[in-house]
């Protein structure tokens, strides 16, 4: 019998998945109902984990061509604070 025969084998350490992460574009004209099939089908079962901390982050970006006009950078900025965007702006480029 050789050494390496009466020696314990060593397991490899079980890999545990410890992150989620996802992206996905939204129809802006149908953002209530795929954002619920969302909630529904991933974030529920992320959530329903015991001990899972769940963030959810919703990034919106709009182009404008020939520039956004007043109203909707007013209209947009004051909803913005309104609703408690962390970060939001219009920019030149």
């Amino acid at each position: 019998m050789s050494e390496s025969d009466s020696a314990p084998q060593l397991q490899p350490p079980e890999r545990r998945l410890r992150r989620y992460h996802g992206t996905v574009q939204l129809d802006p004209e149908r953002v209530g109902r795929d954002a619920g099939r969302i909630a529904d089908e991933v974030i529920a079962h992320l959530a329903g984990h015991v001990g899972a901390e769940v963030t959810v982050t919703l990034e919106i970006e709009a182009k404008f061509p020939d520039g956004a006009s007043e109203q909707i950078v007013r209209v947009v900025t004051e909803n913005s604070q309104t609703l408690k965007f962390t970060s939001h702006g219009f920019e030149s480029e």
